[in-house]
């Protein structure tokens, strides 16, 4: 897992903080680890992935490493293939407390692709 965490990591291109609130962008091309052997003849990102975009975008505000704990909810709308452009967006992120739930939405343009609700543990060690 840690090297489609570095791949994902290296594909985030862009990344905004406001309050509580994370946005960043990403764009996989169909070189990319996580496509392999997800539907080889249509390339689709799969949804552990797409819970890896949102733990990086957490670690990059709080520099910490976040440990998943529990998906508290996962919705999956919309395919994501090679080359599209997608956003995620983290809400309810908290740097008081050790542990909290946050939710993400997932676009690719004005479509809606994912929502997650996620428990995560804030660790300083990575």
């Amino acid at each position: 897992m840690s090297k489609i965490r570095t791949d994902i990591e290296r594909y985030m291109d862009g990344f905004t903080r406001t309050d509580s609130t994370l946005t960043s962008s990403f764009l996989f091309p169909s070189e990319f680890i996580g496509f392999q052997g997800h539907f080889p003849a249509k390339k689709v990102l799969p949804g552990a992935c797409q819970i890896q975009c949102v733990l990086s975008t957490l670690e990059k505000a709080l520099e910490k490493c976040v440990v998943l704990k529990e998906i508290v909810l996962a919705k999956f709308i919309a395919p994501v293939f090679p080359d599209d452009s997608m956003v995620c967006t983290v809400s309810g992120v908290s740097e008081a407390d050790a542990e909290f739930i946050c939710k993400a939405r997932i676009t690719k343009g004005s479509e809606k692709v994912t929502d997650l609700k996620l428990r995560v543990y804030l660790s300083d060690t990575r």
